[in-house]
């Protein structure tokens, strides 16, 4: 009688495992990405069914853009108006075309009645952007390791094991704080989580003016930016000795900051070249990241 009695214990058994598998791939959504040589995420998208397009997750952005060039392999695009005065890093005054309503879809995600506006530029080999917006109320996983990011309802359970850092919420940007080490000098210093910018930090002008930043690093060069809508900027190239990121410490980071007015840059920015050495979490209310080194933690700094 045990023997027979087996049998459906063991068929309960596999049911009860199935309907948790189930129930777990309800509660995740898994996008895979490339990460490119300029340390942009690159997600391929399907824009009203019919157009394909290779989007920059940007994760210090709350819209929906297409480039000009991106625009011009579409077919199912439909431009209602253009939008002027519009704000970027180079300038105040720039015009942008916008659609009103169009569907978006990603892996096995869709969004409807998404508007979408043109610029001229995004992450190189991408013909445009998508924000942090659209994962509104979802917990974000990057990982930087398999290429994928992963959406949860909840918290998943690998958070544990992760440095979980607060993080501060200016008009929906992302900031986390850090220190950057120069000789015995700690400057305490908030961040821009910001995917879209290639390198590893961009320091705001009143952070570098007020430590006189530019008298104590390394000055390695320039170089020249250009943001969505083709304004110029000028960096001035330099080498942080330290930043510290929580316990973990990177050394003889990449730093850049703008020459010319006071203020045109109000804020410090962490980029790709940074981020991509951490398997990343999000939680759901943007109140705390959580961060694991992972094995681009010790590649050499891009030269982009």
């Amino acid at each position: 009688m045990a023997k027979y009695f087996l049998f459906p214990l063991l068929f309960i058994a596999q049911w009860v495992h199935a309907q948790q598998d189930r129930t777990e791939s309800r509660l995740t959504d898994t996008i895979p990405f490339r990460l490119t040589d300029y340390n942009n995420v690159a997600v391929q998208a399907i824009l009203n069914g019919q157009d394909t397009v290779s989007l920059m997750f940007h994760t210090a952005a709350n819209f929906l853009t297409l480039t000009e060039e991106g625009v011009k392999k579409t077919k199912s695009i439909q431009f209602a108006g253009t939008t002027d005065s519009i704000k970027s890093w180079g300038g105040q005054g720039n015009s942008a075309r916008f659609s009103k309503s169009n569907t978006l879809q990603i892996g096995g995600l869709q969004w409807k009645n998404t508007a979408l506006w043109e610029n001229k530029y995004s992450g190189q080999y991408t013909d445009g952007k998508f924000g942090i917006d659209l994962f509104e109320k979802k917990w974000i996983e990057i990982d930087f390791d398999k290429k994928i990011i992963v959406l949860y309802q909840k918290q998943p359970d690998k958070a544990n094991s992760y440095e979980k850092l607060a993080l501060r919420v200016r008009n929906e940007d992302l900031f986390v704080e850090t220190d950057c080490v120069i000789g015995e000098h700690h400057f305490r210093h908030p961040f821009l989580i910001h995917s879209g910018y290639s390198g590893a930090l961009l320091l705001d002008d009143q952070f570098a003016n007020e430590n006189k930043l530019g008298g104590q690093l390394k000055i390695t060069g320039e170089k020249q930016l250009k943001d969505s809508y083709g304004n110029i900027l000028k960096v001035k190239k330099a080498i942080l000795p330290q930043l510290q990121l929580g316990k973990q410490t990177l050394s003889n980071v990449p730093a850049g900051f703008f020459e010319g007015a006071m203020g045109a840059q109000k804020m410090s920015i962490m980029g790709g070249d940074v981020l991509k050495r951490f398997n990343i979490i999000i939680d759901a209310e943007r109140a705390y990241v959580y961060l694991k080194p992972n094995s681009l933690n010790g590649t050499a700094y891009s030269n982009n």
